[in-house]
């Protein structure tokens, strides 16, 4: 080769190094951290993860190909969203996904800087994770499958089901939610029974080894149905209640569609796992330069009202043609 050939071709080659570098550089796959309440291992919290996983596919996210996701689990145990938000916030992560209320209000407090998606959001407003749904002003978004206005509903179903029913138990979780959400929530489920003449019964539960305590004070004050507030610790134990409310033979209702799938009475509210599917559009647009605070909290819009007539007949109760004509899905 000339020697005027070769310096040509070196000059060549130099003048791409930095297009190259720059290549290099645009192709970072992301890193992204995700806490959660429960554990890969179980069922229910793989359901979730599925999902989220599933709407990263959708727009063109392999995971430990084309993204990097840094999972954190409490297994079951929402004090220690703390501490697992804190290690999520030292790792320098491009975003955090919060599975929902409590754990977002734990990564909240370990960082301003990293942006974070939430699927799954009771009152982001009244619990101050944004400013409006309008403009979140922060680094959070998210959706939010509107706990407190959806309670009214339920227990007006579970009436239309359960005539004759005046004892209802209400099944809570004091730290799903901050003050002012669950102080609206008992307020609206209040005013909704004395409207429906219907007596309460709330009864609390901090943890899964609490619900025997809990479905005893049930039957000693004879509850003639059940209506389980939401509470990602709840929806997480949702066979367990499930199964205690069959045992005590409670009809329930509960949010979400997978209460009845399992073997509750009802169900009626957004889908759980599709709210987990769209956070990744949140997810895409973040790593694409958008930023949370401009990004407006996605609010439901379709619901699902599901009912288990295998639970009906187990339990000995007819449900009115006119309710089940209103169901969504009703399981056989």
């Amino acid at each position: 080769m000339k020697r005027r050939e070769f310096i040509t071709l070196l000059g060549g080659a130099a003048l791409g190094w930095p297009l190259a570098a720059r290549a290099q550089k645009a192709a970072k796959v992301p890193r992204i951290g995700y806490i959660m309440t429960g554990s890969l291992e179980m069922p229910e919290g793989r359901a979730l993860v599925d999902a989220l996983r599933q709407g990263l596919r959708d727009r063109g996210y392999v995971e430990r190909q084309t993204i990097v996701i840094e999972y954190r689990s409490a297994d079951g145990k929402i004090e220690r969203f703390p501490q697992l938000a804190n290690e999520l916030a030292s790792l320098k992560l491009d975003l955090i996904i919060a599975g929902n209320t409590p754990a977002a209000r734990s990564v909240q407090h370990a960082t301003s800087s990293v942006p974070i998606v939430v699927p799954i959001m009771g009152d982001p407003v009244e619990d101050g994770l944004v400013a409006s749904l309008a403009r979140p002003g922060g680094n959070i978004t998210g959706l939010t499958f509107l706990g407190p206005e959806l309670v009214t509903k339920r227990l007006g179903l579970l009436k239309q089901a359960l005539p004759n029913a005046s004892r209802v138990a209400v099944l809570w979780h004091p730290g799903a939610y901050g003050e002012r959400t669950i102080r609206d929530i008992l307020q609206t489920t209040h005013a909704a029974a004395r409207t429906l003449a219907i007596e309460l019964q709330l009864v609390e539960v901090r943890g899964a080894d609490e619900f025997d305590r809990a479905f005893g004070a049930m039957v000693g004050n004879r509850a003639d149905a059940l209506i389980v507030f939401p509470s990602p610790m709840l929806f997480l134990e949702r066979k367990r209640i499930v199964d205690l409310a069959t045992e005590h033979r409670l009809p329930s209702i509960a949010q979400a569609r997978e209460f009845a799938e399992l073997g509750g009475l009802m169900a009626y509210g957004a889908s759980i796992a599709d709210l987990q599917r769209r956070s990744a559009t949140y997810v895409d647009k973040i790593l694409k330069g958008a930023s949370p605070a401009e990004l407006p909290v996605e609010q439901p819009t379709k619901f699902e009202f599901v009912i288990n007539l295998k639970t009906a007949k187990a339990l000995g109760l007819t449900v009115p043609q006119t309710l089940q004509a209103a169901a969504d899905e009703v399981i056989e």
